[in-house]
């Protein structure tokens, strides 16, 4: 059975973030062989539609609105809910991002539908679409599909591989006007507190610290190796306790889940709630010095030995080959 299906885009200073990308790859196996819609939110989004088109997207939605400029729940659910009620869609697909799990269980209640969260795979079993998904900390695994009504599920970053970009691929850009009314908030100001760069959630390669860094200044050297690999600093929860960075850098169980293709756990002792959040990570290296540390037992590579003798030996081999690489 084909079905139209609706992918979310989730815009970050002016660009889809790749998980738009792989929504769209989950979005065709849910479609399967039905129309694959991008629907673009925000004030001025049309500079998002070419990189829809070019991951997949066999049409896109386009809903511009002063009152969209910055995520808000109410003006985000009115605009979406407008859209949902154009397209009739038989299945939606949004990121499993801060935004995601704000509005998709918002969004599911106002539909009377259910909802499958933090999805990593998407499969076509017969005529049937399963969903796999973590429990228990990511102990477990469970599977599950959709017997009635529409297909809603949010997909974890960095889990689902993007069609490969086609910049060839072109389609018909709808303009929807809607109205947002009765807003309960209203967004002043942002301030970021965010670190610049690779975005946390999405990133390739993670650095992260724990308790062992032992203060602000010892995050440095982290984010130089961080900087010579192109990947994202995170931290332990007991780092950001200790004031040693922002919690916006926190990785586990309260703070961001992320799944990178190599994680770097350097002074982490490797607490449940951190693995939580990185377990699933698909090569983990651990640099501790006690080798009694839990974290060794979750990761592929373990190096027992002072932190800050071994980063700054570890990033400067690094850039040697690296250098090496580029050159060639």
């Amino acid at each position: 059975m084909s079905r139209k299906v609706l992918v979310i885009g989730e815009i970050r200073d002016g660009e889809l973030r790749n998980v738009s990308f792989e929504g769209i790859a989950a979005g065709k196996v849910i479609a399967n062989g039905g129309e694959v819609v991008g629907v673009l939110l925000g004030e001025n989004v049309n500079q998002a539609v070419n990189p829809f088109f070019d991951y997949g997207a066999d049409r896109v939605v386009v809903v511009n609105h002063a009152e969209l400029k910055n995520y808000t729940t109410d003006a985000y659910q009115e605009a979406l809910l407008q859209v949902i009620k154009a397209e009739n869609p038989g299945g939606m697909i949004l990121g499993h991002s801060a935004l995601g799990k704000d509005l998709s269980p918002r969004i599911a209640m106002k539909l009377n539908t259910g909802l499958i969260s933090d999805v990593i795979s998407v499969e076509k079993e017969e005529d049937d679409v399963v969903f796999t998904r973590p429990i228990y900390t990511g102990k477990a695994f469970e599977k599950k599909k959709v017997n009635d009504g529409i297909i809603f599920a949010t997909i974890r970053p960095n889990n689902i591989a993007p069609l490969e970009k086609d910049r060839s691929n072109r389609g018909e850009v709808t303009h929807l006007k809607v109205e947002i009314n009765n807003l309960r908030t209203v967004i002043k100001n942002v301030v970021r507190k965010a670190t610049k760069g690779v975005d946390l959630s999405e990133a390739k390669i993670i650095v992260s610290g724990g308790r062992g860094v032992k203060s602000k200044e010892g995050f440095k050297p982290l984010m130089e190796l961080a900087d010579v690999l192109g990947g994202a600093v995170g931290a332990s929860r007991g780092a950001c306790d200790a004031e040693y960075c922002d919690y916006s850098l926190q990785i586990g169980q309260t703070g961001k889940v992320v799944t990178p293709d190599l994680y770097f756990a350097i002074g982490i002792s490797g607490a449940i709630q951190h693995l939580a959040g990185m377990s699933n990570s698909k090569v983990v290296v651990a640099i501790n010095k006690d080798p009694e540390a839990n974290i060794f037992k979750v990761a592929d590579y373990g190096i027992v030995g002072d932190l800050f003798e071994i980063v700054p030996l570890l990033t400067e081999e690094l850039k040697n080959v690296l250098h090496v690489k580029q050159t060639v």
